[in-house]
């Protein structure tokens, strides 16, 4: 039950995968200050190659990230509250920013439900994102719970948007900056897939 429950509470963690074409963990280390409604972007920090890339933020996820940003928000004042010692940042800018951890612009979007000790650092507890296999979990109950007879992850949400570009009509180099895929061939792979025929 309690399983299921995570599926229902990590809805919004599957549209930001789902529409905007992230990588799990991508979308479960979202900052509240990654999110740019004004210019209608999404910061990626450290993806795949540590490297940071800014992706779309469609209009129709502005409303629930803004849902899910005052839930988050709820989450963020009874850590300060309790006075946990705020979520986990890189070392350099820990050292650089000693506030910043229990500021709200670094606080997670996706926070877990309960807080944790932190392993770095024993007795102190933090804030902690929504856990990968957590999400994962829930995915697979909301996949059941749907019905669709095929297998999937998390990830098939990535190449299910990628797919659904190219059906649109959207040119190979398009989805590939999007996708910030490193080398072109790895976007072509999609072409092929649209061209196999049933039996495939």
């Amino acid at each position: 039950a309690q399983e299921r429950h995570e599926a229902r509470q990590h809805d919004g963690d599957a549209a930001v995968l789902l529409v905007v074409g992230m990588r799990l963990l991508e979308g479960l280390r979202l900052r509240v200050k990654d999110i740019d409604f004004d210019r209608r972007a999404l910061v990626v920090r450290e993806g795949k190659g540590f490297k940071d890339r800014v992706v779309m933020l469609p209009a129709v996820l502005e409303q629930p990230l803004r849902e899910q940003l005052a839930r988050a928000h709820a989450v963020w004042q009874e850590d300060r509250a309790a006075g946990l010692a705020g979520v986990h940042l890189p070392a350099a800018l820990a050292r650089k920013y000693p506030r910043a951890a229990e500021s709200w612009t670094w606080h997670w979007v996706f926070p877990h439900s309960q807080p944790a000790e932190d392993p770095r650092q024993r007795g102190t507890w933090r804030r902690h994102h929504v856990l990968d296999l957590s999400f994962q979990r829930g995915f697979k109950f909301a996949l059941e719970a749907s019905g669709v007879p095929k297998p999937g992850t998390p990830h098939t949400l990535r190449h299910s948007f990628a797919t659904h570009l190219l059906q649109s009509g959207y040119d190979i180099r398009t989805v590939h900056e999007l996708f910030f895929f490193i080398d072109l061939w790895t976007t072509l792979i999609y072409t092929h897939v649209l061209r196999l025929g049933g039996g495939a």
